[in-house]
């Protein structure tokens, strides 16, 4: 049984503003992409709004390892290499969990929105820059 949620009008400002965008974007990124796009909402809104999006199955979260959280229009499961020194995220092409997403979902009656999987290290050119 899916919920129906009813978005305000700063939820759906920054709903479309995410579908619009190819990449993730942090809180107050999209507070200057907002702005830009003569949509101005204060941050306080913005965030409370991303956090109604993302319940109701439709923005996703993804927390960096410095803490930033990015966020994207709920399109596609997300997989990441991230660097701990440069924080740069390599993206990974294939998924090794959605055998098992949908035993959860069918095991405990749970509906999944999303799920990720995310790696932590260093990249060649921090395992280069930190070994000299």
């Amino acid at each position: 049984m899916m919920m129906k949620f009813q978005r305000t009008p700063s939820q759906e400002k920054i709903f479309r503003v995410l579908n619009s965008l190819n990449t993730s974007i942090s809180a107050q990124n999209l507070y200057i992409e907002l702005k830009k796009r003569n949509q101005t909402l204060g941050l306080a809104t913005i965030y409370r709004a991303l956090e109604a999006l993302k319940r109701e199955g439709v923005v996703q979260v993804r927390t960096l390892a410095h803490g930033e959280s990015l966020y994207s229009a709920n399109q596609e499961d997300q997989h990441h290499l991230t660097c701990l020194n440069c924080h740069n995220s390599i993206i990974i092409d294939q998924c090794p969990v959605h055998d098992l997403e949908k035993k959860l979902e069918n095991h405990h009656n749970f509906k999944i929105y999303y799920h990720t999987l995310e790696f932590f290290g260093l990249c060649n050119h921090c395992q280069l820059t930190i070994d000299n």
